[in-house]
C-alpha cells in the first residue's frame, strides 16, 4: 500500500509540473512536511522527490529546497543540444570560424591534389599518425612551449578522442578522477561512460584550490587528475607558476596521472609552460584544431611519455584505428606552412574583439571571463533561477547553458555560460542585451 502511494503521489506530482499547475520555480515542502502531510516515511518521501528529480522535474538544492524545473529547457542544455534552428542565436556552443576559411580548405585540397602520393592516404595509416605527420605536430607544440619528439606524439580524431583515448588506456572503471567542481561537459560524459568516479576540486582564486586536492588524496585512492590551466572552461582561469608547480608536486606526491586538456590554451597570449612541460613522465597533454581551424576539422593530438605510447595506441586502434589520411595531410600541412599560428593570432584578436563588446552589454554584473577568451561564465543573483532564465531566452531564439552540463558536484550554482565565437560580431551584442535585460527582469 505504501508502495502504491509513493507511486501515486509522483504521479500527481509530475501531472501538476507537466500542466503547469506547479509553475517553475515554485518551492515544494520539505521532505519531512510531505511525509507528514501524506502519512509517509521520511525515507519514501525523500524517494518521491529523487524520482521527479530523475524525471527532469524538480531540482534538490542543498541549504534552499526542492524547485519545480522549468520544463521548457531540454535537460543537459549545453551538451545534449546539438540541434540549433537557423533562426536561433547560438550562445552555447563555440565554433569560432574566420572570414575565408572555407577558401583555405579549397586551396588545400588543390595543392594536396597537385602533388604527393595520394594513393597512400587511401589505405590504412598506423595508429598514431605517419612519422613526419607527428613530427609536424612536435613542431607546432614547441610553439606552445612543450618539447616532445615525434614518437611522442599521436593524431587522432579531435582532441574529444584524444580524452577519449586517454582514458581508455591508462583507467579502468571504479577509478577516482579529480577534476573541477566545475569543468569541461565532455570529460563528464567519458567519465559517465567509462564508470569512473569525478572527485570535485572546488574553485580557489584563479585556478583549482590544490589544498583541497591534497586532502582528497589523502582521504581517497585518487588514480588522475583532469585539469584545464591554461584557460579554463567554463572560467576562463589561467593558473600561474606556482600553481603548475604545486600541482605537478602534489601529483608527484599522491601517484596521479595528469590528463591536461589545452583545447582552449592557444587563445591565452602568455609564456607560462604546460603541465606536460613540467611534468613530462606523468602527463597526457591534448588538444587539437577544432577551435583553432574549424570544428569540422576532427584532427586533433596527443602528447605522452614514450612508455605510455603503446597503450595509446592501441586504444586509437581499437576504436578509429587511424585518423583520415586525407584531412590530415591538409591540416599538418597548414601546421608546416604557418596558417595555424596565423588563425591562432586573429582568433585571438577575433575573441577580444568579441569579449569587449561582452564587458560593454553585461557591464555591472560580475561575470568571470578571460581577456582573450571565447566564454563569459555568468554567476546569478539568490533571486534568478538558471533553467527558468536559459528558458526565456530560449523563447527568444536565443540558446545559453546552464551550469548543470559543467557541475561535478551535487549541488549545481545557478549560472549560465555564454558562448561568444559562434555568431557574428553584429548578431553577438544585441543577443547579450537581451540576455541582460532577461536577468535584469528575473530581478538579480
Amino acid at each position: 500500500m505504501a508502495q502504491a502511494r509513493y507511486k501515486q503521489l509522483v504521479d500527481v506530482f509530475a501531472a501538476d509540473i507537466r500542466s503547469g499547475r506547479l509553475s517553475p520555480g515554485t518551492r515544494l515542502p520539505t521532505h519531512r512536511k510531505l511525509a507528514d502531510e501524506h502519512g509517509l516515511a521520511l525515507v519514501t518521501a525523500t524517494r518521491v522527490y529523487a524520482e521527479l528529480e530523475t524525471m527532469g522535474l524538480v531540482s534538490g538544492e542543498p541549504g534552499r529546497g526542492t524547485f519545480v524545473r522549468e520544463t521548457y529547457l531540454p535537460r543537459n542544455q549545453g551538451i545534449d543540444q546539438h540541434a540549433v534552428a537557423p533562426d536561433m542565436v547560438d550562445l552555447n556552443f563555440n565554433y569560432p570560424s574566420l572570414p575565408g576559411q572555407a577558401n583555405l580548405l579549397r586551396d588545400g585540397l588543390r595543392q594536396l591534389a597537385a602533388g604527393g602520393d595520394l594513393d597512400a592516404l587511401l589505405r590504412y595509416q598506423p595508429h598514431g599518425g605517419r612519422m613526419h605527420e607527428r613530427a609536424s605536430v612536435a613542431r607546432h607544440l614547441l610553439s606552445r612551449g612543450l618539447t616532445v619528439s615525434a614518437e611522442q606524439v599521436m593524431i587522432v580524431n579531435g582532441a574529444q578522442q584524444g580524452l577519449a583515448t586517454a582514458v581508455m588506456a591508462l583507467l579502468q572503471p571504479g577509478d577516482v578522477v579529480a577534476a573541477d567542481a566545475l569543468t569541461y561537459p565532455g570529460f563528464k560524459v567519458l567519465a559517465e561512460a567509462h564508470r569512473l568516479e569525478l572527485a570535485p576540486i572546488s574553485p580557489a582564486e584563479n585556478g583549482p584550490d590544490l589544498d583541497a586536492l591534497d586532502r582528497l588524496c589523502r582521504k581517497r585512492r585518487v588514480r588522475a587528475v583532469y585539469t584545464m590551466p591554461t584557460l579554463h572552461n567554463p572560467l576562463g582561469w589561467v593558473m600561474d607558476a606556482d600553481q603548475r608547480a604545486q600541482l605537478v608536486a602534489l601529483a608527484r606526491k599522491h601517484g596521479l596521472l595528469i590528463i591536461e586538456d589545452a583545447a582552449y590554451a592557444f587563445l591565452a597570449d602568455d609564456s607560462l609552460p604546460p603541465l606536460a612541460a613540467l611534468a613530462p613522465d606523468i602527463t597526457v597533454y591534448v588538444s587539437g584544431l577544432s577551435k583553432t581551424v574549424a570544428t569540422g576539422l576532427r584532427v586533433g593530438f596527443v602528447a605522452a611519455p614514450l612508455a605510455l605510447v603503446p597503450k595509446l595506441e592501441r586504444a586509437i586502434r581499437s576504436t578509429t584505428w587511424n585518423t583520415p589520411g586525407v584531412m590530415t595531410a591538409i591540416a599538418c600541412g597548414w601546421l608546416d606552412d604557418g596558417t595555424v599560428t596565423r588563425l591562432e593570432a586573429e582568433k585571438r584578436l577575433d575573441a577580444t574583439t568579441r569579449q569587449a563588446i561582452a564587458a560593454k552589454a553585461l557591464d555591472g554584473l560580475p561575470i568571470v571571463r578571460h581577456p582573450t577568451s571565447y566564454f563569459v561564465w555568468l554567476p546569478l543573483g539568490e533571486e534568478c533561477r538558471a533553467d527558468q532564465l536559459a528558458a526565456t531566452l530560449l523563447r527568444e531564439r536565443i540558446a545559453v547553458s546552464t551550469a548543470e552540463p559543467f557541475a561535478t558536484t551535487d549541488h549545481v550554482p545557478h549560472a549560465i555560460r555564454l558562448a561568444l565565437g559562434s555568431v557574428s560580431l553584429e548578431s553577438l551584442g544585441d543577443a547579450l542585451r537581451k540576455v541582460r535585460r532577461a536577468v535584469d527582469a528575473q530581478g538579480y
